[in-house]
Formats: C-alpha cells, sequence, structure tokens
C-alpha cells in the first residue's frame, strides 16, 4: 500500500464513520450534557404549558367577573330611563367591540336545564352591583361558553320586555407577558450553562484519566495522573497510577533481567573464542568462530534492545526532513555502491516532537533494511491530517505475506524470503516498532505491485 492508497483508505473509513454517526453521540459527556438539555426543556416546557393554562384560567376568570358587573351596569342604566326613551339610551352606551344589546319582549335564548359552572360567576358578580330591589331583574338566563360560543345574557326588567347581551370575550393571551417570557428565557439559558459547566467538571476526570491510558500505552514512563477532585476520582486516579506503577516495575525487571544476561554471555562468549583459537581443525575452528560470532551479535542486539527501552533521552521539537537526509547520506556513504539508489520526495521542512537519537536509528534500520536487501531506499514524506506518513521503498524480492507481521517479533528472522547469510538478529524492526509506538507512531510493512517491499512509517506531526 503506498501512500495515495493509504490517504484514500483513510478517507474512505472517515467517510463510512461519519455516515454511520447516529443521533445520540459517543462521548459521556455530550450524551449527559444531551440528556441535560432535553430534560431541561421538557419541565421547562411543561411549566410554560402549565402556567399558560393557569394565567388562560385567571383571565377567563376577570373576564367573567367585568362581565357580570357590566352587564348589570347596562341593565341599571336601561331600568333607570323612561321606556319610551330606553332604545335610544342603550344606543348612546360604550359597549364595546365584544358586546352587543337589544331589546325584546322575550329573551333571545333559552335558558339551560343544568348552567355550568362559570354561570355561578357571572351571577355572583351581577349581585356585586347595587340595584334597587325594586328594579332588580326578574329573571336572568345566561347561555354560552367563555372559550368559543358567545355569552348571551337575557334580563327581564321589572315593568316589560328583557334586555339581551350578547358578549364574545377576547382571544385569551396566555404569552402576553414580556417579562415572564425574558425570565423564562434567562433561566433556561443560566440552567443550560450551568448543567454544560456542571458536565464538563464532571466527565473531565474520565477525559484525562483516557489520555493517560493512552500515554501510558506509548511510554510506560509516563507521567502519573494528577490525585485530585472528588473521591472517587482520587481513588480512580490512584488505582492508575498504582496499576502503572507495578507495569513500570514489570517491565524494567524483565529489561534488566535480559540486559543483565546478555552482558553476562559476554565473558563465556569471549573464553569461547579464546579456545576455539586452539582447535587444529581449520574448518571446525571457523564454524565454531562463526557460531560464536552470530551469539556474540545477538547479545549485543539484546544490549541494545534493553538500553532502548530505558532510554530516558528527552523528546524536542526537530525537523524530520533533515534526518532523513542525513540517514540517506549515512547511508550514501556506507555503501557507495548503491548512492544513485537513494532518494528523498517530500517537503522542505516538517517539524515534529519526538527523540532524536532513538528515530534515527529507527530510519537508519529501515533504510539499511532496504538497502542490504533490497538494492534501494526510496524514501517519500507526506504531512496528511496530523500525520507524517514515511514511506521507504527498495527493489528487493519482497516478504511473503504470512511474514509482514512475523517479521517485528524479537529474533524472529525470514529463513527463504532475502539473504540467507546475513539475516541479522531479528532485534531491528522490534527495537524500532516499540521506539514508534512509544511516539505515539508505527510501522506497517508491505510488497509493491511492482515487486519489492515497503515499510510504511506514522508519526504525529
Amino acid at each position: 500500500m503506498n501512500v495515495a492508497d493509504t490517504r484514500a483508505a483513510l478517507s474512505a473509513r472517515g467517510g463510512r464513520l461519519f455516515a454511520k454517526i447516529p443521533v445520540w453521540p459517543n462521548s459521556l459527556a455530550r450524551r449527559t450534557l444531551l440528556t441535560l438539555l432535553v430534560g431541561l426543556v421538557v419541565v421547562q416546557g411543561a411549566g410554560l404549558t402549565i402556567h399558560a393554562f393557569d394565567r388562560m384560567k385567571l383571565q377567563r376568570f376577570a373576564e367573567l367577573r367585568d362581565l357580570g358587573m357590566r352587564s348589570m351596569s347596562i341593565y341599571r342604566t336601561v331600568v333607570g330611563t323612561a321606556p319610551g326613551e330606553r332604545g335610544a339610551a342603550l344606543r348612546e352606551l360604550e359597549l364595546g367591540p365584544y358586546m352587543r344589546a337589544t331589546l325584546a319582549g322575550g329573551p333571545a335564548v333559552v335558558p339551560e336545564v343544568m348552567e355550568p359552572p362559570y354561570v355561578g360567576q357571572i351571577r355572583v358578580n351581577m349581585g356585586l352591583v347595587q340595584v334597587r330591589p325594586a328594579n332588580r331583574p326578574r329573571d336572568v338566563v345566561i347561555r354560552g361558553t367563555p372559550w368559543s360560543d358567545p355569552i348571551n345574557i337575557g334580563l327581564q326588567m321589572p315593568d316589560w320586555g328583557w334586555l339581551n347581551l350578547s358578549a364574545k370575550l377576547p382571544p385569551p393571551r396566555p404569552w402576553h407577558s414580556r417579562e415572564f417570557l425574558l425570565a423564562f428565557v434567562l433561566m433556561t439559558v443560566a440552567a443550560a450553562l450551568l448543567s454544560i459547566w456542571a458536565v464538563r467538571r464532571l466527565t473531565g476526570p474520565v477525559a484525562l484519566l483516557a489520555e493517560a491510558a493512552e500515554r501510558l500505552g506509548r511510554d510506560v514512563n509516563a507521567p502519573p495522573l494528577p490525585e485530585r477532585g472528588p473521591d472517587e476520582v482520587v481513588r480512580a486516579a490512584v488505582a492508575f497510577n498504582t496499576m502503572a506503577a507495578r507495569i513500570r516495575r514489570f517491565v524494567q525487571d524483565r529489561t534488566f533481567l535480559l540486559t543483565a544476561i546478555g552482558h553476562d554471555l559476554r565473558t563465556p562468549i569471549t573464553r569461547l573464542k579464546l579456545r576455539a583459537e586452539f582447535i587444529e581443525d581449520d574448518e571446525q575452528r571457523q564454524k565454531f568462530m562463526a557460531d560464536l560470532d552470530e551469539l556474540d551479535a545477538m547479545v549485543s542486539a539484546t544490549l541494545v534492545f534493553g538500553r532502548d527501552t530505558a532510554d530516558t533521552e528527552p523528546a524536542v521539537p526537530f525537523d524530520l526532513v533533515a534526518l532523513l537526509r542525513t540517514v540517506l547520506d549515512d547511508a550514501a556513504d556506507a555503501r557507495p555502491d548503491v548512492g544513485e539508489s537513494l532518494s528523498f520526495a517530500g517537503p522542505a521542512h516538517l517539524t515534529v516532537r519526538g527523540r532524536i537519537l532513538a528515530l534515527k536509528r529507527v530510519f537508519a534500520n529501515l533504510v539499511g533494511n532496504a538497502v542490504k536487501y533490497g538494492g534501494a531506499a526510496r524514501v517519500v514524506l507526506d504531512p496528511s491530517a496530523g500525520l507524517a506518513i514515511v514511506s521507504i521503498e527498495d527493489d528487493g524480492p519482497g516478504l511473503p505475506p504470512g511474514e509482514l507481521e512475523r517479521v517485528f517479533e524479537p529474533f524472529y528472522r525470514v529463513e527463504d524470503s532475502r539473504n540467507r547469510e546475513t539475516g541479522g538478529t531479528g532485534l531491528g524492526l522490534p527495537i524500532a516498532r516499540n521506539i514508534l509506538r512509544a511516539h505515539g507512531g508505527d510501522v506497517v510493512l508491505g510488497n509493491r505491485q511492482g515487486g519489492g517491499a515497503r515499510a510504511l512509517v506514522t508519526l504525529p506531526a
């Protein structure tokens, strides 16, 4: 897989990911915040609806009270006027846009068998208007509903006829109060901001724990997690730091054990080399010395592996392009015969952060393998989506598909795919992968379609 194929695969994977994003978010903080905000909207909406209904009922109660008192005021005015002038007096009254009044010989409506409860409110408020007993209505008929139909009131006058009133109450205005709406919006915004702050405060330690676990996976010597906050967060941080310390001690003990064994083997190897000089058979002596040299190379590689694992070189910003060019120049100096097969393609500069000596060892190993087994090393640097992707290609026979991942196992060597005589110790690629993963990157091997192998290195840019 070349760089273009890698970028295409990443784009396709990202497209599938965004295509499958559900309405329910994946983040714990976003889920909690969404739940709180939805609950806040539901509660606030229910409270606003209850308030609106109460306000509508209160408005209707006040309107029915005014209707009863106003009806009796009109009746008192009409009754107090001479019978012949009542029509003219009624026309001169300011009844408003929602009320009509007429004089007739009978009621305009028929009384109901069972009057609605609100009729009692009208009758009670009619009684609040002071009218002389002789001028009180002989009968009162009320029909209608205060929510949709007009309310018709028939008042029988003491001498003759009926005063018929028809009033259609104005539509309710539950949202008329600007102060209430402003207060509602301010309370909602304040509660939403408080929810956002609380969720971020509560889920922040979880994000820190995830970041600390990721750092520990890249670098076993990563700094510990701060042990502060609520009791549950402190306990989780203490448990995580304890686990990290145990893992660190385990790795260090194994590394020290491996290094100590490799160091102690050097003395007997040296003694065996001295004693091998006394072997009279030249052929047997050469075979014996070759085996000891191979054993010595494996011990040296083991010591390098242990030293790299315990390396405490600080990470600093540096120019990756300059490092790659330096590695290629060193390879050209070591192998002048393949100097023309070494090339670099990429930007003029690219700054990354890492351990310079360790990364130089990585690229020197990969370039050296390409030159040693493939006779060429073409290095291509491609900054992409926050990553520095380095491709190192050669012209060799490549690797069997089943060996592309096994070559990263310590002391594993491919016996038949490349050079049998110079197979190495089997620690170069494991060391390179350990260094790159400690930097948050990785390395994978693949075969080119036209022949040859490709090492694809990724580093955070």
